[in-house]
């Protein structure tokens, strides 16, 4: 049986890194766009770059910063009625501050927080209240690799938030596993982006373009769950769950 189509896509965090990169795939496959973000400039900028190359489509862009959860709604109800209906909703908006714990940078760490699971939560709700009374849809969380195991340093409050989304990713598979509703939870290893341009040594890590084309190609499988690029972090995926804590906090 032959997955449906997903014509009209949003993806928020779009305005740079893996969400401007799977915009730009998903715009070459002949797909409309709803694309989202805080900084609606670049947005503007990309819609033109977007239509310029692929003028069939359709691509509307609105300003959103999802730590406002009532603005969740109303754009996406917004997008959803300017496209005719959303298809799928990519869930790709997030922040990746942090410190270590018990530095006296609670702020950061809390925005991280919010901003990953909390926004996540809200872009999900408002997507499924779309999906629901149809019946049918896509929705895609964007975890991470560090959601496997706790991570040290840096990284402990991004790697506990994106283990809340992907936690929230199974639960809403399990609620939703009568319907014609995929949910989706993608765990990206490292791809070069804004998030983490300024960190010089990173093992294993593609470029932007490589790794949102493949994220693209496994979004369209619609799998439960897929660990992107396949090599070399499908076996890395299921090592770092059984290594010990002190080879994994070497990975950070």
């Amino acid at each position: 049986m032959s997955r449906p189509q997903r014509r009209n896509i949003l993806i928020t965090g779009a305005s740079s890194g893996l969400g401007a990169g799977m915009a730009r795939e998903f715009a070459a496959r002949g797909r409309n766009l709803a694309l989202a973000a805080r900084r609606v400039e670049r947005l503007e900028e990309l819609r033109a770059e977007l239509l310029a190359a692929h003028p069939g489509i359709t691509v509307s862009v609105r300003a959103l910063d999802v730590n406002e959860h009532d603005d969740v709604f109303t754009v996406f109800r917004e997008f959803d009625e300017e496209l005719g209906g959303l298809d799928r909703v990519i869930v790709n908006a997030g922040l990746g501050k942090g410190q270590p714990l018990g530095t006296g940078y609670f702020r950061a760490n809390v925005q991280t927080a919010n901003t990953n699971f909390l926004g996540a939560l809200a872009q999900s709700e408002a997507a499924l209240e779309l999906m629901r009374p149809r019946g049918r849809g896509h929705v895609v969380l964007i975890s991470s690799m560090s959601a496997l195991r706790g991570m040290p340093r840096n990284l402990t409050t991004y790697a506990a938030s994106k283990a809340a989304v992907a936690s929230l990713g199974e639960g809403m598979r399990a609620d939703l596993a009568d319907t014609d509703i995929s949910v989706s939870t993608i765990f990206p290893g490292y791809i070069r982006s804004e998030i983490n341009e300024k960190v010089k040594k990173v093992p294993f890590i593609v470029d932007t373009e490589t790794g949102c084309r493949a994220l693209a190609a496994a979004i369209e499988k619609e799998p439960s769950k897929a660990y992107v690029p396949g090599w070399p972090w499908i076996p890395l995926g299921y090592a770092m769950k059984v290594l010990p804590l002190s080879v994994i906090r070497k990975m950070a």
